[in-house]
Formats: structure tokens, sequence, C-alpha cells
């Protein structure tokens, strides 16, 4: 095996999982193959092998990050205290404005993949129903009764899946303001006006706008 110069970042496990990211979302998971993410990082493939056995070792590195990151960090975001239901509706409206927190392009690209992949597809309707499970419990815990519960958390999943899947044209700033109005549809609740601040100050120097 060909020395390999770890002090280079294009050498590095998370560089080939970048590459692989970026073919995945751009045009699929036939495109993501070892020889053409080696010429994208201008690499041999040699490189690969330091940090991955085989394609099919690189590939289950990109689900497992897709699952710890939209789905893990989207319970996560369920269950952080909040002490109203707008409080915590705002919560998880974090994931939509936040890629750190939820990633779409790679939600998008999972799915997609998945239609064609049946092991996959089960591992997407076993998120799929931890994401359900976490929003349902949301509500639940502020005093939503089970079916309430259930049909606005598949209102809020769906709403969700089609912003990215239509791939929405909508300005940061756009979207942002009509937050509060999206947490009273789903909700019910007119949200108080210190939620919305709150919310809005942890968002609104991210979207280059002026805090209130």
């Amino acid at each position: 095996m060909n020395q390999i110069d770890m002090t280079d970042p294009r050498t590095t496990e998370a560089a080939w999982l970048k590459a692989a990211y970026d073919v995945l979302t751009e045009s699929g998971v036939e495109a993501v193959k070892i020889m053409p993410l080696a010429k994208r990082l201008g690499l041999t493939r040699s490189g690969f092998y330091w940090h991955f056995k085989d394609r099919d070792a690189l590939l289950e590195a990109m689900i497992g990050h897709w699952e710890a990151k939209n789905t893990g960090i989207l319970v996560a975001r369920c269950n952080a205290y909040a002490d109203s239901i707008c409080e915590a509706v705002f919560n998880l409206f974090d994931c939509w404005l936040d890629d750190a927190l939820f990633d779409s392009r790679l939600d998008l690209a999972i799915r997609n993949w998945a239609r064609n992949d049946p092991a996959l597809q089960a591992r997407l309707a076993q998120s799929d129903a931890r994401r359900k499970a976490a929003i349902v419990g949301m509500f639940l815990r502020h005093g939503y009764g089970e079916s309430a519960a259930e049909v606005r958390a598949l209102t809020m999943i769906y709403t969700q899946i089609g912003y990215f899947s239509m791939q929405v044209t909508e300005s940061r700033a756009q979207r942002l303001a009509r937050m509060p109005d999206y947490v009273e549809v789903f909700t019910g609740q007119t949200p108080a006006r210190a939620d919305i601040q709150r919310f809005m100050a942890r968002h609104l120097d991210r979207a280059g706008m002026n805090r209130p």
C-alpha cells in the first residue's frame, strides 16, 4: 500500500465522508464509488482503505451519520425542556433552521436511496417511527389526547418532508418570520411573546436580520 500523508486534510476519514456526501446529495447513491471519490479528492484509491474496508463500509458510515444527526438530534430537541407546547415546538423548529442540527439535503437523499434498497427502507421506517414517537410524546406531555397528539405530529412531519422534497423557494428570513404562525397552526395555541422572542434570538443573527 502506498504511503499516505496523514497531515494532508484530504486524506482524513471526514474528507472521504464529505466527498461521498456531496456525491450522494448531488447524484444519488449509485454515483458514490471509490475511484471517482479519489479523483474528486485528488488522491489514489489506496487512501480510501486507510479508513474503510470497502464501499459498503462507507455507505454504512453515511447512514450512521444520518441516523445520529437527523433522527438523534430531532428526538433530543423534542425532549428538550419547555414550559409550554409552543416553546416545545419552537425547540423542534430549531432543526428546520440550523443545518448543524438537521440536514434536509441528506434526509432527501436517504429517502431517495431507500426506494431501491429494502434494508435501508426498513431503517428509514424505524427512524421515522422514532421521530413520530418523539413528537407525539411532546404533545402528550403538554396535555393533548393521544389522537390529537398523533394527528398533530403527523401534520408536522408531512409538512417538513414536503418542504424539502418540493424544494420550496423561500428565504431564511421569510421562513423565520412565518414560524410563530406555524406554531399556532400545529398546536392550536398562540405562542407567548416571550417564547417568540427566545426563538428569534437564537436565529435572527444567522438570518442576517436585526434583533427587535
